[in-house]
């Protein structure tokens, strides 16, 4: 690509990221962007397919930075740990409706080209979850992929359940302890 491009890619990156600061993800409107960017619509959309896509990659980076700093914290040794190691993530994911959304909506990927941000924290995440499995951490009847990969799902039912009207009498946390308890430490 040429300079210009990129710098013109980097100003609509960080035009967007201020306005996300000042209102919020939900507030987002891509007019917005183009006229603080000083850009045309045309260029908006030279850079990026629609709003999902500069959504997938602020939300992603957002991801990213969480899962940054759990990789550098000390691995989870009891469910309590694996809980309060979450909560920065969840608290992000779970910031708006409309963030959640997305990320439910772009966590997998159609087709090799369509790999985004949000999707490859979702294998991100598998790696770093598995490594605290293959530590010797909790159980160990089942490989570590697959533990880190239900984990995975029951984030997912936890945060989903915290924007139901029908099932938000319990907080997350709360929830997750009872489901990582049953998966990751089962009775013998």
């Amino acid at each position: 690509m040429q300079k210009r491009t990129l710098e013109t890619r980097a100003r609509l990156v960080a035009v967007a990221r201020e306005l996300v600061a000042e209102s919020g993800y939900t507030a987002f409107r891509t007019e917005e962007v183009v006229q603080r960017a000083g850009v045309a619509k045309g260029t908006f959309f030279s850079h990026f397919k629609d709003k999902d896509a500069l959504m997938d990659l602020l939300i992603g980076a957002g991801i990213d930075r969480h899962l940054d700093d759990m990789a550098q914290a000390a691995a989870p040794n009891t469910i309590k740990e694996v809980v309060d190691l979450h909560r920065p993530l969840l608290k992000f994911m779970t910031q708006e409706r409309y963030v959640f959304d997305v990320i439910l909506r772009l966590s997998g990927a159609a087709a090799v080209e369509e790999i985004g941000a949000i999707a490859t924290t979702f294998g991100r995440y598998i790696d770093l979850a598995a490594g605290w499995f293959e530590m010797g951490r909790f159980r160990s009847d089942v490989p570590a992929v697959l533990l880190a990969e239900g984990m995975q799902a029951f984030l997912t039912q936890a945060m989903a359940l915290n924007f139901c009207a029908l099932h938000d009498d319990q907080k997350m946390e709360a929830r997750l302890e009872v489901y990582f308890q049953a998966w990751l430490c089962p009775e013998v």
